[in-house]
């Protein structure tokens, strides 16, 4: 069964270093430049050729910088989410003094956003303010849409709404002028703090990039065996919210998450926090809910991105259940999942036991344990898939029982032998980075009411 790789572009989300909420977006691959149009069309915008900046007016760009990754994820698109944002995204704040106290956090977002998109139009020419005014409380505001309809602003920021709306400019105008007489003040308002931050978030990331100069982290395309880890618990969450048939709980200890499929024949577990070479995720399928494992499959925490992206859209495809007890005969399992290395011209010897398959530098490699796959003890390791300085010794290591179905083990050794990941390499020199408190301020600056940041 063919599967279809993941694209060759890599998109790194980390928190901006000068921006208290603005996420960067970096870009590794010959195929970035469709990261980038998806990008794009979620709030990121380029400052420099392979980076991109999302900064927003209601300070959401950790939420909706997952929504992108999901997004990208389901595009076959490997994406990465820092540590540090990771904290930003599960960090629980509220606006201080929210007028609408009614709302749910949720239901703010979605208020929030619409105000983005306000800001978004006028900053891109699509809304054209003609005129302002203070009603002693607020900015009010009239314009007209490039395609015809003419609003009334009401707000500032997150909390900026279309009051209401006009079929023609001159209606529109002449309503604005009769509420606000002797106010009113032609062209848009002066700019917010807020307003201000997020466009120096854009404006300014280049400038800081390079005085930053080598203290930044550096990302190189690599082979996918040679690709830094997975965010395993950020792939798990986009797992789940892409598909609907499988649901997840934590135990009660917090330390290990279970995934199970809604037949309750697949099965996973997640391990958190678990030493970059011990198992972090174990799967494992069977013939009815109740029956004995028909096979099960682990993956080291220091295994590569792209290779447990492959093995969960395998899992997703329905490529689990390809095989049942005794069958399919395991030569014919041995040969499609080994193709792929053959077809890149692996390294093939046998070595009493064992069958094996490694690069020409013997930095990675595939084992078969013969003796394993014919033993009556189904669960014995009969397939490794490793890579590091040799397979006693590995950096990340995945080990499957003789009835793993051959897509999924296809689909791992497709990753080992042609697709790409990206490394990361970080340099020592930190201190030449600017202090983030002299180019913007920690925080959103204190205002009145609801105009103020959120309380994080």
């Amino acid at each position: 069964m063919s599967t279809t790789p993941h694209l060759d572009a890599h998109v790194r989300l980390d928190t901006h270093p000068h921006h208290p909420s603005a996420v960067v977006a970096t870009l590794t691959g010959t195929a970035r430049h469709i990261a980038q149009a998806h990008l794009s069309m979620r709030g990121f915008e380029s400052v420099a050729a392979d980076t991109l900046v999302m900064a927003r007016i209601d300070r959401e760009e950790p939420y909706w910088a997952e929504r992108a990754a999901e997004a990208l994820t389901a595009e076959r698109i490997t994406s990465e989410i820092t540590p540090t944002l990771r904290e930003a995204i599960n960090e629980e704040w509220t606006w201080p003094d929210y007028p609408m106290s009614w709302c749910t956090r949720s239901e703010i977002r979605e208020v929030s956003n619409e105000a983005q998109k306000i800001h978004d139009d006028i900053r891109h020419g699509r809304l054209i303010i003609h005129a302002h005014a203070h009603d002693g409380s607020t900015t009010k505001a009239v314009g007209t849409y490039r395609d015809g309809k003419s609003v009334v602003l009401h707000g500032e920021n997150h909390l900026r709404t279309v009051e209401s709306s006009f079929h023609a400019a001159a209606d529109a105008l002449a309503a604005f002028d009769r509420v606000h007489r002797g106010t009113v003040r032609s062209g848009p308002p002066p700019q917010t703090d807020v307003e201000r931050q997020a466009d120096e978030a854009r404006s300014t990331l280049t400038t800081a990039l390079v005085d930053a100069g080598p203290a930044l982290p550096r990302i190189e395309t690599v082979p996918a065996y040679a690709a830094d880890p997975a965010d395993h618990d950020a792939v798990l969450e986009a797992f789940v919210n892409e598909h609907g048939d499988w649901a997840k709980w934590r135990t009660w200890s917090d330390h290990t998450t279970h995934l199970v499929h809604e037949s309750q024949t697949l099965r996973a577990e997640l391990v958190h926090e678990p030493d970059l070479r011990e198992a972090a995720w174990t799967f494992a399928a069977y013939e009815t809910p109740v029956s004995d494992r028909m096979w099960h499959l682990t993956l080291t925490a220091a295994t590569p991105a792209p290779l447990l992206q492959s093995l969960l859209i395998s899992l997703a495809h329905g490529d689990a259940w390809d095989t049942a007890l005794g069958s399919p005969a395991i030569e014919r399992t041995v040969s499609a999942a080994t193709r792929p290395l053959t077809d890149a011209g692996w390294k093939h010897t046998i070595d009493g036991r064992h069958i094996r398959w490694q690069t020409h530098h013997g930095d990675a490699g595939v084992q078969f344990d013969v003796f394993a796959a014919q033993d009556s003890h189904i669960h014995l390791t009969a397939w490794t898939l490793w890579a590091g300085p040799d397979i006693n010794h590995p950096t990340w290591a995945i080990h499957a029982s003789r009835y793993a179905p051959a897509p999924i083990l296809a689909a791992l050794t497709e990753d080992l032998a042609h697709n790409t990941g990206t490394r990361q390499t970080r340099t020592t020199r930190t201190a030449h980075r600017k202090n983030p408190s002299t180019t913007a301020p920690a925080h959103p600056p204190a205002a009145v009411g609801p105009a103020a940041g959120p309380a994080r």
